[in-house]
């Protein structure tokens, strides 16, 4: 079975709006979207990559703003650090492949490595971070946390912000700015 079938399953498991359970939902997209990035070419892998740098770039907000200060709590600083670090140097890297050539050897050299530390990263969450959440929240503020990561999602940039990336507190004082100009800037893009 498939690491993103296998996240479907655990997600499928838990009640519905779960914080985890979404999150779940969301590695699965990720891991899907990486091996589409790495097994396509031309126009099929622009849109692999736009997909995945969008949903990265939302997915690692939200989770910064909502479920890193509750891992803290839960999972104690030094895990919510470790994953926000990891975040930040992700989000540095994504930037940086944002700007190659998606059909070179330099991108698919670079993009290779970047996919294992986001599924490595995925990994440290699905095993230290998420248990610990769970079992330091109810159903309930599972849940309500899960209508609060989907509302940040809505706010959050769809490009890379490497300035900000692995900082909570500046994912709220900076995001919903940089996330109407993200959203604006792909607007126009997809018109043209």
């Amino acid at each position: 079975m498939g690491e993103a079938q296998a996240d479907r399953e655990q997600a499928a498991r838990l009640p519905d709006g779960d914080v985890v359970a979404i999150l779940l939902e969301q590695h699965a997209r990720i891991r899907e979207l990486c091996t589409e990035v790495r097994n396509t070419r031309g126009s099929a892998k622009r849109q692999a990559f736009d997909d995945l740098r969008a949903l990265l770039a939302v997915h690692e907000t939200a989770e910064e703003m909502i479920v890193r200060p509750v891992a803290e709590d839960t999972a104690g600083k030094r895990e919510a650090d470790a994953r926000n670090r990891e975040e930040k140097e992700a989000n540095h890297v994504l930037a940086e492949l944002e700007r190659m050539d998606l059909d070179s050897a330099e991108f698919d050299a670079e993009f290779a490595e970047f996919a294992q530390s986001v599924v490595e990263h995925a990994e440290h969450e699905e095993r230290e971070e998420f248990p610990a959440v769970r079992s330091g929240r109810t159903r309930e503020q599972l849940q309500t946390m899960g209508k609060r990561l989907r509302a940040a999602e809505k706010m959050a940039p769809t490009h890379p912000h490497p300035a900000v990336a692995g900082s909570p507190k500046a994912q709220w004082a900076v995001g919903p700015f940089t996330s109407m100009l993200d959203r604006a800037r792909d607007a126009i893009k997809s018109s043209a």
